[in-house]
């Protein structure tokens, strides 16, 4: 599966031996990775990939994005789909970055991107959750246009509906 581009990053779809070589944090030569990448949030991401792939095969498209610069290739985070679009055409999405990588715009910039890759295949709706303290992710989500829909407890929803591509 293709890489998708946006204007400052690139999605890259991992496969099963990347997600092998994140899991172990030991980079070879044909990674790149910032310093504090993979941080925990990707590693539970990754980890829930690779059990899913085990189980059912490959994930992609809706598997996990390694997020790289492409101003200098470094990997800063991930993105990920929680698994294809159930049965009402809805599937979550997830994110996170590097500490030295937030607060530029990032995630807004990546989720943008997979709004546009879960159109492409035939996604009715996206779906994201927050903590109602993650004020960053909260805004995040506002602005690609994803409205906060609901809560439970302290997770809060947000949701967008797609227009067939």
């Amino acid at each position: 599966m293709a890489d998708t581009m946006t204007n400052r990053l690139v999605l890259h779809p991992i496969d099963e031996i990347e997600a092998e070589r994140i899991l172990g944090g030991v980079p070879t030569p044909v990674d790149d990775w910032a310093p504090g990448y993979p941080f925990e949030g990707d590693l539970e991401a990754v980890g829930g990939f690779l059990a899913a792939t085990v189980a059912g095969g490959d994930q992609r498209p809706w598997g996990y994005y390694q997020l790289r610069r492409r101003e200098d290739g470094l990997a800063i985070g991930g993105i990920r789909f929680a698994g294809p679009p159930d049965a009402s055409g809805t599937v979550e999405v997830g994110y996170g970055l590097i500490p030295d990588a937030r607060g530029k715009g990032y995630a807004a910039e990546a989720l943008r991107g997979m709004i546009a890759l879960a159109r492409a295949n035939g996604a009715l709706r996206v779906i994201a959750e927050t903590s109602s303290k993650n004020i960053a992710s909260q805004r995040t989500l506002r602005d690609v246009g994803m409205p906060r829909t609901g809560s439970a407890g302290d997770t809060w929803r947000y949701e967008l509906a797609l227009t067939p591509a």
